[in-house]
């Protein structure tokens, strides 16, 4: 048989008049017990608790019923005012927190107003994304899409890959290498979702210029005249110099490209800008890595250490098989290949740092340049490739040639 117990019995709610109230408050203050009273009257402790507060706050104003104490004309006007301070932090605020998801679809606008529901009301951030809120009740209960979910999961590896890239890469990169990792996605997907997430790839600054045209040593030809598309290794190489601030004083990177695959095959890092400490260094790293066989253009600007007997006189010991060329004065775009490294490696990595001494800019160019430029990062004009992956797929057709 059911046995009945107090805690079955819901409590019938009482309506306390005016009087009730104010003799109940003064009754407690002279007993000096809350829950003695409120035993003896059968009322909760935190309603009389309530009505003690009450009273304090707003004295004879007190208890006018359905929960809403009795102002003034001056407090409601102060109310007034408060409440449209409110309101404007509330419509000045929401924009500002959730202007990435305004463009976004519906269930990225539900996702945030879930997550700020306890911070701005449900109704305005709704109004605000111009969602209904019985659309958003009714995504609570039914529970995220599958559209939405497949979102979530390719946040998180957009937000990997685009760490591991240094903060550099755009929506084209990040969408390949969401394929390699299975994920097939649309690039104005990728560049929506990264929105989102305030994912932003870096842009470029403006360079300083670092040709000395103004000598008196002989100008090579320009025989490369912009023609950057090449057939096989070591036919074109380009070379190029910038500087790099650190507080010690500036460093001078120079850099040979090879135009087949993008390759950096030789550098060298100086505080100075003569031809022994720039270009030769350089030129003899390249040497050593790649073997000189068929007839090879080198091309540069008309800077003094390319045009300096030091230099020339090692491309002519090559016998006619290494032919130098020199862009058109003043005109980057002669030597464009060059120009875009610099800015890749600036806008990706240098202005992301403040060097103290060149031994730390140089070590950390070195780390750019030959852990992630050479190996990992994905050039455009590869395919969207690695060097190395387009080196595997050049080695293998030669192979079923």
């Amino acid at each position: 048989m059911f046995k009945l117990t107090l805690k079955h019995v819901k409590r019938k709610k009482r309506n306390y008049s005016v009087e009730f109230k104010e003799k109940a408050v003064e009754l407690s203050y002279a007993r000096g017990s809350v829950v003695e009273i409120c035993r003896e009257l059968d009322i909760p402790t935190s309603v009389l608790s309530r009505w003690r507060r009450e009273s304090q706050d707003y004295g004879k104003n007190s208890f006018p019923g359905k929960g809403n104490p009795k102002l003034t004309d001056e407090q409601k006007e102060i109310a007034e005012l408060k409440k449209k301070l409110r309101d404007t932090e509330i419509e000045r605020d929401i924009p500002k927190k959730g202007n990435n998801h305004l463009l976004l679809g519906r269930q990225e606008k539900y996702r945030f107003i879930k997550h700020h529901k306890f911070k701005f009301p449900v109704g305005r951030m709704c109004k605000m994304f111009n969602v209904s809120k019985s659309g958003y009740y009714n995504w609570l209960v039914r529970g995220p899409s599958k559209r939405w979910c497949e979102n979530e999961a390719i946040s998180l590896a957009i937000r990997d890959i685009f760490k591991d890239s240094f903060e550099s890469y755009g929506a084209p990169r990040i969408k390949v290498e969401l394929l390699k990792k299975g994920h097939r996605v649309s690039r104005p997907r990728v560049a929506r979702i990264m929105r989102a997430n305030n994912l932003l790839a870096r842009r470029k600054r403006k360079f300083r210029f670092t040709t000395d045209s103004a000598h008196d040593y002989p100008i090579a030809p320009n025989i490369l005249n912009q023609n950057f598309t090449v057939s096989r290794e070591n036919q074109v190489w380009v070379s190029n110099m910038t500087y790099i601030q650190t507080k010690q004083g500036w460093m001078y990177l120079t850099v040979i490209i090879d135009l087949f695959n993008r390759k950096v095959v030789g550098w060298s890092m100086s505080d100075d800008l003569s031809t022994d400490n720039t270009i030769n260094p350089a030129w003899n790293m390249a040497v050593k890595q790649r073997f000189i066989t068929k007839e090879l253009i080198f091309h540069s600007d008309r800077g003094s250490q390319y045009a300096s007997c030091r230099f020339t006189n090692i491309i002519k010991s090559y016998d006619g098989i290494v032919k130098q060329s020199m862009g058109r004065k003043g005109n980057c775009w002669y030597n464009a290949v060059a120009e875009s490294f610099f800015k890749s490696l600036k806008v990706e990595w240098v202005y992301k740092h403040s060097y103290d001494h060149r031994s730390e800019a140089e070590l950390s160019v070195f780390q750019w340049i030959e852990t992630w430029y050479n190996r990992r990062r994905l050039h455009s004009t590869l395919g969207y490739k690695t060097i190395e992956e387009f080196e595997t797929e050049m080695s293998n057709q030669k192979i079923a040639a």
